[in-house]
């Protein structure tokens, strides 16, 4: 591209900020949604729906079923004298949604906020914490309060704010911290994702192909007119009302789409590390395998081939009899242990491989007469400075909580690397799966052993069990793959993205305003341990408070040595990943990608690996018999697919909670 073209591609960008303008709209719009999502996403998830999938179980879904809605009702705006919105201002509220939405999840405020209180609360029924190490635990914390606290557990209580206001400034601070180092990560490797290496961003491209630009003196958005997006998009809805019905008339026989077993596990011999298996053809799953490059979906499956097989092969040997899934021991094959060195040698991968472009960002933030491309989202040497900031608060909040200096940075850096590869696989897989494998408390502790550390460091690495467990979408991690799929539709949309982070920077604060005080008054008024959260199919909030204290009770009780056996599966998990890299990178026709590798050791891929085989089936199918313009018009139908599924499930959370749960 010329310097001319440069210069009219970025004058065609529409400015997102203009006072009196439409933009501007799009911004209030905005930031009502998320006022509105704040309680909305309290009463689907928390109280009346009982599974969480409603803000971040599966990626953008609320903020898609939003925009399916903006776009379903943006042609009557104009027949009743409003202007309507056009394509670019519908995905900047997308966008601002996208990043703001998911703190009403379960797992972001509302598991972080009970962790302050959740100790001091549980105490006076396990009297040994009282004198282990409750005292330990720094003032500052949380409310030591009991009224307080039970009253959050209980409910039936006005919210004791004088009691609050201190640990909320402790924590959200942290949270902001955590949530502007990644942003500013982000911002420094978002172009060598987006430009460079061509990810696929396959959850990105939904919002891209949903909305249309219609034609005309006053464009506006509009749902795409092509008749295979629509065949997909009918598919999970009539089986979503099927199923649905099913449960309430159970003489109407339900579809079988996820959750049906087709063998039971063995619970002995060899073949119980096949594990259980059960039918999962979970639409928007599937889609994705078809979005997504077809080394990358076949390996997914691949490899959880090779990880029962070896689970197989070492009952065989001797091993007790456990299922792939649930094989967290240290011996062969240590699946858990490969995932933890797969991470870290994923991070490692991703720097190297951006090495020219973070050093070129570098020399730009060291001279800054030079100036930054206007399409980068954030200045290079404020995302290095603000990186900096962040990082450090973070690292200097952990010493004050009485961390040694050397440990709290490893803590902060792990998480954050932990994220950086979250994002990587969001950006190139779409799905962030369901469990981090080795997770950073076990980075930390299993290798060397829990007795070289303080009861404080012991303390603090498990109270922040919150933001980098389970993972899936529900911890922390959501909010930095969320931000760089905005950097992705901003790119392809031609948004202007500086104005649109500063949009979405000020839509998160407003959200972790208005979430912090719906889920303290919500809880308050219902009682946690009367919510979803402690109860339900999917209450497994209640078991992880209880769980964080008897683990750092364990640990102090119990100490743990020095783990050779950890230490070698971790080797060799990120000397397999950097292997498949290389072979990625010296021979195109290698079918196997590092990332496969990454998720067949996560917990979830159980579920996963079969929707992943029919989609890179269907795929291969349809490039072998039609090549890529069949590929193409079908890609519609797969987006459809995702769209179908998200709104479906959607309508149901909207449809539980207009009837307080009947339905």
């Amino acid at each position: 591209m010329t310097a001319d073209e440069s210069a009219q591609a970025l004058r065609d960008r529409e400015p997102l900020l203009r006072a009196g303008g439409t933009p501007l709209r799009a911004l209030l719009t905005a930031f009502a949604l998320l006022i509105l999502l704040a309680p909305a996403g309290f009463y689907g998830e928390l109280v009346y729906r009982g599974t969480f999938d409603f803000s971040a179980g599966a990626p953008a879904m609320a903020p898609l079923f939003v925009l399916f809605l903006l776009a379903l009702i943006n042609p009557a705006l104009g027949r009743i004298g409003l202007r309507a919105f056009q394509r670019r201002e519908l995905l900047v509220i997308y966008t601002i949604v996208l990043v703001g939405s998911p703190l009403i999840s379960h797992g972001l405020l509302p598991w972080l906020l009970p962790y302050t209180i959740a100790q001091q609360y549980l105490s006076r029924a396990i009297v040994e914490w009282q004198t282990s190490y409750l005292p330990a635990v720094p003032s500052w914390f949380g409310t030591t309060d009991w009224i307080a606290a039970e009253g959050y557990f209980q409910g039936h209580m006005a919210v004791p704010w004088q009691l609050w206001w201190t640990p909320l400034a402790v924590w959200l601070s942290f949270l902001a911290a955590l949530f502007g180092s990644t942003l500013c990560l982000m911002a420094l490797l978002q172009g060598q994702w987006i430009a460079h290496e061509r990810l696929a961003f396959p959850i990105a491209q939904v919002p891209l192909e949903m909305v249309q630009e219609a034609g005309g003196p006053h464009p506006r958005g509009r749902f795409p007119s092509s008749w295979p997006f629509w065949i997909g998009f009918i598919i999970p809805c009539a089986i979503g009302i099927i199923n649905k019905l099913s449960t309430l008339l159970p003489t109407i026989p339900a579809i079988p789409v996820s959750g049906y077993t087709l063998m039971q596990g063995a619970g002995t011999g060899p073949w119980a590390g096949i594990g259980a298996i059960t039918l999962e053809l979970t639409p928007w799953i599937i889609a994705i395998a078809y979005l997504i490059p077809k080394e990358l979906a076949f390996s997914c499956w691949f490899f959880w081939f090779v990880r029962v097989a070896l689970t197989v092969t070492a009952i065989s040997l001797g091993a007790s009899a456990e299922p792939p899934e649930g094989w967290y021991e240290s011996g062969f094959p240590a699946p858990h242990h490969q995932g933890g060195g797969a991470v870290i040698a994923l991070a490692f991968w991703t720097l190297w491989i951006a090495r020219r472009h973070l050093s070129r960002g570098l020399r730009l933030a060291l001279r800054p007469r030079t100036g930054d491309s206007e399409d980068e989202p954030l200045a290079y040497r404020w995302a290095i400075l603000g990186f900096i900031v962040c990082f450090g608060y973070l690292i200097g909040f952990c010493i004050a909580a009485g961390v040694r200096p050397l440990l709290a940075a490893a803590m902060v850096g792990l998480i954050v690397t932990y994220y950086l590869v979250w994002a990587r696989l969001r950006a190139e897989t779409g799905v962030s799966f369901m469990s981090f494998p080795f997770r950073v408390d076990e980075m930390l502790v299993v290798p060397a052993g829990s007795a070289i550390f303080r009861l404080r460091e012991i303390i603090m690495l498990y109270d922040l069990r919150w933001a980098y467990y389970p993972g899936g979408c529900q911890s922390a991690e959501v909010l930095t793959g969320n931000v760089l799929e905005a950097f992705k539709i901003a790119n392809s949309a031609r948004i202007r993205s500086r104005p649109l982070l500063a949009a979405m920077v000020v839509g998160f604060a407003l959200s972790l305003v208005v979430t912090t005080y719906v889920v303290l008054a919500g809880m308050y008024h219902y009682g946690f341990q009367n919510t979803r959260a402690n109860s339900g199919s999917s209450g497994w909030l209640g078991p992880q408070l209880l769980f964080i204290g008897g683990r750092i009770f364990e640990k102090i009780t119990s100490p743990t040595t020095f783990d050779l056996n950890a230490i070698i599966a971790v080797l060799v998990g990120a000397g397999v990943t950097i292997g498949l890299g290389l072979m990625r990178l010296r021979f195109w026709w290698w079918p196997f990608h590092p990332i496969g590798y990454l998720a067949a050791s996560c917990w979830g891929m159980q579920y996963l690996w079969m929707p992943f085989l029919v989609g890179w089936a269907l795929k291969t199918l349809s490039v072998r018999y039609g090549g890529l313009p069949l590929y193409r018009r079908t890609v519609p139908l797969a987006i459809g697919l995702i769209v179908g599924d998200f709104v479906n499930q959607g309508v149901w959370v909207a449809v539980s909670v207009a009837t307080r749960g009947v339905v």
